[in-house]
């Protein structure tokens, strides 16, 4: 394996202790430079100081290893599947990942179970059953690891070399897209590209991942080849004044909102791009004249595939000279690599859902209600369903796959052709508590794993009735991307509430990123919403909104209850928490309350406004009142969302001028008359028929 550059899997079946200690031979018989072993506990003498708890994993990302033993054989252990896929991709040529498995699960498991068949179907898998020699798979005529050498002395493939020459030569407005399987160098091109720009003299380059552990490599290589350079925490300092500065998403986009980075001149290089939230990357991507997004296609924090999907539609109207490149040859191990393809199987790494046939009518489709047993059995079947699921969200991981087959109360229905899945919906059962935990949960002294909405519903929206009622959210839904706006979503989601209540629950609900035509979605099937995050969620970078719609008559009062508390909380929220919210996505949850009524003076003040010369600030509730009757009567243009974050939100100056394309105060405030006039003389008049006409 070593001649011929590639790594393999050990698995080894026993009960606990054996199996620890065929490992331990293991590791004393092998000259292993660096081993890691994986495991809930210490393993004892003589790895506890190689060991590693599963939830540190990370912290190994940009290291290489040559024997990593992942422990799921002892006691309370079990397999982290994030943890798994992330390690795998840290073994270098020769390596080996040896994986402890008991003979029997003390819990039954579909997941294990389906692990267990793949992996005894498996070619080039080293079997080594309890107490007996290990079973070698056939590998062919051994012959030294091949490749086309770079031309390059700083890369090491030629797709290497083309990426960085690629990268120095960034131009004005044509982002560069760099896509990869794991293990295949982009993030040390993207430090040997920085290197060469520093040295043709570029003073700044911006950085950023999801995580600074995801940059390690970029930072080695920069420090490798500029070794007269420093570095200070995240950032690279050359001798000859430039620097590379790592920066965090939430933090970038602060810089960029203050103008404190971007603008002329300005490169950033964005790493793992598809585990940020694509509103920060469409705002990078106006900021930075020379932007370059990089992504995993196949990997252990979510796919790459989603991204590239979505995100170039995103790059074809603000970007349309944008380019891409793909890294095929891999650099840490040589192609053909069993460990690779393995894990790639086991994890659904690269699943990927199967394109429709164009006859296919979206009224033909069946809908199907798996058993959770027969899926797991179904291995084709389970990797298109995975496929939707990881091409509709980017941050789906290996253990997504874990909890989709074992998580208690799950239900998963999907659309099919008859022949392939083209939509799918994953469902959990939440709530029906006693009152007196109910109680407890709303206090803040228990935390009930598992009931999301629920919970949350009554720890911060203080509902101890929706922990006592029955509900069912919705996890996921993914429709075909060939298949999509025909539909299938809404089908999918009418089917899911007949069912839950003909099952008797009382409420169905969900919780996404607060997102404006993913709200207008949610909100035209007759959700409602009933809580939004003061904080932005890491997964999108939005605010986390929560919908529900009544199944029954209790659901019904629960739902009013819940709307009413929150539609009076809202303003609130968006004069303080919440100043920073989209305010599309402010316009479109103020649009679901009742608007208030606007008295006799009230009226007057907003015609004063429009027509006259009163300070707006003097009038704001009642200018207040006016958004809201038109955001009721329907109305989403620009410019009401812009009136919602002078009103509600307090915008700046700065900001409203920047956003209305004009300078100064007294410019933002002839705009802002403007807005009112329009809205107070083409929707008050509707609001109070008969009342006079417009108040001037």
């Amino acid at each position: 394996m070593r001649l011929r550059g590639w790594r393999g899997l050990v698995w080894l079946v026993a009960a606990a202790e054996p199996a620890r200690d065929q490992a331990i031979a293991l590791w004393q018989a092998g000259r292993w430079l660096s081993p890691c072993w994986v495991s809930p506990t210490p393993p004892g003498a003589p790895c506890d100081g190689a060991w590693l708890p599963p939830a540190k994993a990370r912290t190994r990302l940009g290291s290489e290893h040559d024997l990593v033993v992942f422990d799921a054989a002892s006691p309370g252990a079990d397999l982290d599947a994030d943890a798994f896929g992330a390690l795998s991709g840290t073994l270098r040529a020769g390596g080996l990942l040896v994986l402890l498995m008991p003979t029997q699960d003390a819990a039954p498991s579909r997941y294990m179970d389906r692990l267990r068949q793949r992996l005894s179907q498996a070619a080039g898998v080293v079997r080594w059953p309890a107490g007996m020699p290990p079973q070698l798979p056939e590998l062919g005529d051994v012959r030294s690891r091949s490749g086309r050498a770079s031309a390059d002395p700083d890369c090491l493939t030629p797709d290497q070399a083309d990426a960085v020459r690629r990268l120095v030569g960034l131009r004005r407005r044509r982002p560069l897209v760099l896509t990869a399987d794991r293990g295949r160098g982009k993030t040390a091109a993207l430090g040997i590209a920085c290197s060469r720009l520093i040295a043709a003299g570029q003073e700044e380059i911006w950085v950023t991942a999801p995580r600074p552990q995801a940059v390690a490599a970029l930072f080695e290589r920069l420090e490798a080849l500029r070794p007269e350079g420093w570095r200070e925490g995240n950032r690279f300092v050359d001798a000859q004044g430039g620097r590379v500065e790592f920066v965090a998403p939430d933090e970038l986009s602060t810089r960029v909102e203050r103008s404190e980075a971007g603008g002329q001149g300005s490169w950033l290089l964005v790493d793992e791009a598809a585990a940020i939230p694509a509103t920060m990357l469409g705002q990078w991507l106006t900021a930075f004249p020379r932007i370059a997004f990089a992504t995993t296609v196949h990997g252990y924090e979510g796919s790459g595939r989603g991204f590239a999907l979505r995100f170039r539609e995103r790059l074809a109207r603000v970007a349309p000279d944008w380019r891409e490149l793909h890294l095929a040859t891999p650099v840490r191990w040589a192609e053909g690599d069993p460990l690779e393809r393995l894990v790639n199987d086991l994890l659904l790494l690269d699943a990927e859902p199967v394109t429709p046939l164009p006859s296919i009518a979206a009224t033909s489709l069946q809908t199907v209600r798996w058993q959770r047993s027969t899926l797991a059995a179904d291995e084709a079947a389970l990797r298109e369903l995975f496929g939707l699921l990881v091409q509709a969200h980017y941050r789906t991981t290996p253990a997504d796959l874990q909890r989709l087959l074992d998580e208690p109360g799950l239900s998963i229905t999907t659309l099919t052709d008859g022949v392939h899945t083209q939509a799918v919906a994953v469902c959990a059962d939440e709530g029906g508590f006693e009152p007196g935990l109910a109680e407890r949960v709303a206090r803040g002294e228990r935390r009930l794993p598992g009931h999301l909405l629920a919970q949350s519903l009554a720890a911060h929206a203080g509902s101890r009735e929706a922990l006592m009622a029955r509900l069912r959210r919705v996890q996921r839904i993914a429709v075909s991307p060939q298949c999509r706006r025909q539909g299938l979503g809404r089908r999918l989601l009418e089917h899911e509430r007949e069912v839950a209540r003909e099952a008797g629950f009382d409420l169905l609900g969900a919780s996404f990123g607060a997102e404006p035509g993913l709200l207008a979605f949610w909100q035209a099937l007759g959700f409602r919403t009933v809580r939004l995050g003061l904080s932005r969620e890491t997964s999108t970078g939005e605010h986390a909104v929560m919908v529900v719609a009544p199944l029954g008559p209790k659901g019904e009062a629960l739902t009013e209850t819940l709307v009413e508390r929150f539609q009076r909380l809202l303003p609130a929220l968006l004069a303080f928490e919440l100043a920073d919210l989209d305010p599309e996505v402010a316009l479109a949850l103020l649009a679901e309350g009742k608007p208030p009524p606007l008295s006799d003076a009230e009226r007057r003040d907003i015609g004063d406004v429009a027509h006259g010369h009163r300070e707006p600030a003097l009038a704001r509730p009642a200018l207040q009142g006016l958004v809201r009757w038109a955001a009721a009567a329907g109305r989403r243009e620009g410019e009401l969302a812009w009136l919602v974050a002078w009103a509600f939100q307090g915008r700046d100056m700065a900001w409203l001028a920047a956003q209305s394309g004009v300078k100064g105060r007294r410019q933002v405030m002839e705009r802002l008359r403007d807005v009112v006039a329009r809205i107070h003389d083409t929707c008050l008049d509707r609001a109070f028929p008969g009342a006079g006409g417009p108040v001037r």
